[in-house]
């Protein structure tokens, strides 16, 4: 009987709505925990730990609490910041349920490892036994494995030869993160070892496009095949002017201008 757990915040079936894959069945499997909080302050993300303020993912207003340069706040700080330990067998029981198992362990269904970041590095060893416990259950399963990421985890041999693809959300300033702190050479070097490897960048203005050219671009030689575009959007507030505006940068920079599907669709609701 294995006895290890998953420490997840949520996981639901639903269609990835970010990135290349947009469009394709996928389960989310959100894990705990992450070692930035974009757009919120440190006084606010203190007072998120302590529970004292109601964190309503339905009702949570993260822009009122930016920090520094942040033009946008993270919705999932609501749902990463608490969780429950799900022994390994839940995600199998869960996948029977939806009536998807088939389809996960074909690679019919991507499996999207998320967070918070699920690159720190208790995380990336729980998923690593995770993924060690199906083949075990299932030898010939095929199970696609997408993992989104903010670069800044390095992420280790065993993990890395396990993914498929690599969705990695790197901060601008426009996060209010310092840049010390969300920039990790090593890391966003050793993602760019994976042949399928793709680099999204939140934007909001000009500016962000040229802050991505130098401190990105330029100094890692990032394949501009590989560098998609976004709006920052928290929600559903002039979507289509956002996603106008990222398109339209897209085509300026030679970049791939994509939208956040899932906010068009659910606004901001979570798990969906």
């Amino acid at each position: 009987m294995n006895n290890k757990f998953l420490p997840i915040s949520e996981d639901f079936y639903s269609m990835q709505c970010e990135g290349v894959t947009t469009g394709y069945p996928a389960y989310f499997i959100r894990l705990m925990n992450c070692n930035l909080h974009c757009g919120a302050s440190s006084e606010f993300m203190k007072k998120v730990r302590r529970k004292s303020i109601d964190l309503d993912p339905g009702s949570f207003q993260g822009d009122l609490h930016k920090t520094g340069e942040a033009t946008w706040t993270c919705d999932t700080i609501p749902v990463w910041i608490k969780g429950h330990k799900k022994p390994f067998n839940y995600l199998i029981d869960r996948w029977k349920e939806e009536g998807i198992l088939d389809w996960v362990l074909e690679g019919r269904v991507n499996l999207i490892w998320t967070g918070g970041e699920p690159t720190m590095r208790m995380s990336q060893k729980v998923i690593i036994e995770f993924l060690e416990y199906l083949k075990n259950l299932y030898p010939d399963s095929k199970v696609y494995n997408e993992i989104e990421t903010n670069g800044t985890g390095y992420i280790d041999d065993n993990l890395f030869k396990e993914l498929d693809q690599i969705n990695c959300s790197v901060k601008l300033a426009n996060s209010g993160m310092s840049k010390d702190v969300r920039i990790i050479p090593d890391a966003l070097n050793r993602i760019m070892e994976h042949p399928n490897y793709w680099f999204k960048f939140v934007i909001s203005n000009e500016e962000d496009l040229e802050e991505i050219h130098r401190d990105f671009i330029k100094p890692f030689n990032i394949n501009l095949k590989r560098v998609i575009v976004m709006p920052g959007l928290d929600d559903q507030k002039n979507f289509h002017e956002r996603t106008l505006f990222s398109l339209e940068m897209g085509r300026k920079y030679g970049y791939i201008g994509l939208t956040r599907l899932h906010v068009s669709a659910w606004n901001k609701t979570t798990g969906v």
